[in-house]
C-alpha cells in the first residue's frame, strides 16, 4: 500500500508543535524526498564519500555517492611545488558532459584518465576535458566535414566538480559553493570526538582498510540517522548489548550535539552486563543464561586514545568504550570497543537506502589488534549479531508508516520534548534536535 503523495503546498503543514511528533508522510512522500535531495544532499551540506586510505596512489579511484548521484573519489597528480597545500583528492560526478553517460562502471581501480565508452570523450583525473574525437571535424579533400562549433572550448565542458573537504583522512564533498568550511560545519562540540579517534594523543593516525559490507535496507534514509541517535533502543532491542553490557541504560553515558542539532555523539562506557533489575526486569531481549562458545568476541583491550578529559569534571578523565557519531546527513562513525568503521547512508528513494560499512584500523596496530577489530566487527554489518536487528526494525517501521498513510505520527518524547544535551541515555533528545534542524532546512 503506497502512501498518498502530498502537493508542494502541503509541506508547510506539521500538525504538532515542536519536533517530537514526526508525521508519517515525512518518511513516505515522494515529492518531499525529492526536496530532501535538493536541499540537503545537493544543497549546503558536507556529504561523506570515503577515506583517503581507499585511494593511496595517483590514479586510484573509487565510486561513491552524494545522495543518489554517483561520484568518483580520485587521487590526482599534484605538482611538487603544490604538495602540502593541495591534498590531490578530487570528487567528480560520474556523468559525461557530452550525453550524460555514467562513464565509469568499475567500483574501484587505477586510471591515467577517464574515457566515456559512448563517444570516447576523455577527462583528466581532475575532471577537466582533455580531448574528444573529431573536435575539428574530418578533412575530405579541401573540405572539413563536421566538428564542434567555432568557439568550443575544452575547459568549458569538463565533468561536474564537487568541493572537497578532508578531515583526519575522512573525505567529504558538496555540490554547493555556499557550504561553510568543514570544521565549522561539524562544530566545536563534535570535533573533539573526531579528534579522539583519528588524531589521538600522539597526533594524526594513518588508517588501514580492513574490509567492506554493503546492504540495502527498505526504509527511509532518516530512520538510520534516527537509529544511531537513539540510546533508548540498544538495551531493549539488542540481546547482545543488554546481556553482555556493551550498551545499556545502567552505564555512564553522555549525549552530545552540535549547536544546530544536526550532528551528534552518543558516548558510553561498558559495564560487565549481567542482571540488573533496573534495566533487565521484563526485558525479553535479556538472556541471563546466554554464554559464548568463543569468548574472543568480547576480548576487549583498552587503547590509549580512549582516554579523554571529562568536561563535566575538570582534571579527571573518562574512558568511553562506545562512541557513535552521526554527521548529518550521510555518515555514522562507530567505535564499539575495539571495532572501528564508517557507515555511509546512500538514499535510493523515499523508502529505501543503501548502507555501506567501511571497517578500518590503524597502521601501527599489532596483528593481534587487527584480528581483534575484525572479530568484533562481526557484531555489525548486514548479518551482524547486533546490526541485523536494526535493519529489520527499520523495515518494520517503514511498513507501519506506509500502512497508516499520512494519518499518524511518531512519538519521540522520552526525556520530555526538549533538545538539550544529557548525561544519560534514557532520552530521545538527539532525534528531536535533528528534526528541529530538518524542519528549518525543509521549511516544513
Amino acid at each position: 500500500m503506497n502512501a498518498p503523495t502530498l502537493s508542494s503546498t502541503e509541506f508547510s503543514r506539521w500538525s504538532q508543535p515542536g519536533s517530537s511528533r514526526v508525521p508519517f508522510w515525512a518518511y513516505t512522500d515522494a515529492q518531499l524526498y525529492q526536496r530532501e535531495l535538493e536541499k540537503i544532499f545537493y544543497g549546503a551540506h558536507w556529504c561523506y564519500v570515503g577515506l583517503e586510505a581507499e585511494i593511496p596512489n595517483v590514479g586510484d579511484y573509487r565510486l561513491s555517492h552524494v545522495g543518489e548521484r554517483q561520484v568518483l573519489m580520485v587521487r590526482d597528480r599534484v605538482a611538487p611545488k603544490d604538495r602540502g597545500a593541495d591534498h590531490g583528492i578530487r570528487v567528480v560526478e560520474n556523468r559525461c558532459a557530452h550525453r550524460g553517460v555514467r562513464f565509469c562502471q568499475t567500483q574501484q581501480g587505477n586510471a591515467r584518465s577517464f574515457v566515456c565508452p559512448y563517444h570516447q570523450w576523455t577527462y583528466k583525473l581532475n575532471g577537466d576535458l582533455a580531448g574528444l574525437p573529431f573536435k575539428d571535424g574530418v578533412k575530405e579533400g579541401d573540405c572539413t566535414n563536421g566538428g564542434m562549433p567555432e568557439g568550443f572550448d575544452l575547459k568549458d565542458h569538463g565533468l561536474t566538480k564537487l568541493r572537497v573537504g578532508i578531515l583526519h583522512g575522512l573525505v567529504f564533498a558538496t555540490f554547493s559553493e555556499d557550504t561553510e568550511p568543514l570544521e565549522d560545519y561539524l562544530g566545536p562540540n563534535v570535533m573533539p570526538w573526531l579528534d579522539r579517534i583519528f588524531k589521538g594523543p600522539e597526533g594524526a593516525k594513518k588508517l588501514t582498510l580492513l574490509g567492506y559490507n554493503r546492504q540495502r535496507i527498505p526504509g527511509n534514509w532518516k530512520l538510520m540517522m534516527e537509529n544511531i541517535k537513539d540510546p533508548y533502543h540498544p538495551g531493549l532491542l539488542h540481546t547482545w548489548f543488554v546481556t553482555f553490557g556493551l550498551w545499556r541504560a545502567d552505564q555512564k553515558s553522555r549525549m552530545v550535539m552540535d549547536a544546530q542539532g544536526r550532528h551528534a555523539v552518543m558516548i558510553s562506557r561498558r559495564n560487565e552486563g549481567g542482571s540488573n533489575a533496573a534495566v533487565t526486569e521484563g526485558v525479553t531481549s535479556f538472556k541471563a543464561n546466554m554464554t559464548l562458545h568463543d569468548d574472543r568476541l568480547l576480548d576487549v583491550v583498552p587503547e590509549p586514545w580512549w582516554r579523554v578529559a571529562d568536561p563535566s569534571s575538570p582534571g579527571s578523565d573518562i574512558m568511553p568504550t562506545v562512541t557513535m557519531i552521526t554527521l548529518f546527513p550521510s555518515l555514522i562513525i562507530q567505535q564499539q570497543v575495539n571495532s572501528l568503521s564508517t557507515r555511509h547512508i546512500v538514499p535510493r528513494g523515499q523508502g529505501e537506502f543503501d548502507f555501506v560499512w567501511t571497517h578500518f584500523g590503524f597502521a601501527d596496530d599489532t596483528p593481534e589488534m587487527t584480528q581483534r577489530r575484525l572479530r568484533q566487527a562481526n557484531l555489525f554489518g548486514p548479518a551482524g549479531f547486533v546490526s541485523a536487528d536494526d535493519g529489520e526494525v527499520i523495515e518494520f517501521s517503514q511498513d507501519g508508516f506506509e500502512q497508516a498513510g499520512e494519518s499518524g505520527a511518531t512519538l519521540c518524547e522520552l526525556g520530555g520534548t526538549g533538545t538539550e544535551m544529557t548525561e544519560h541515555m534514557v532520552t530521545e533528545t538527539l532525534i528531536r534536535s535533528m528534526y528541529v534542524y530538518w524542519r528549518k532546512v525543509m521549511a516544513v
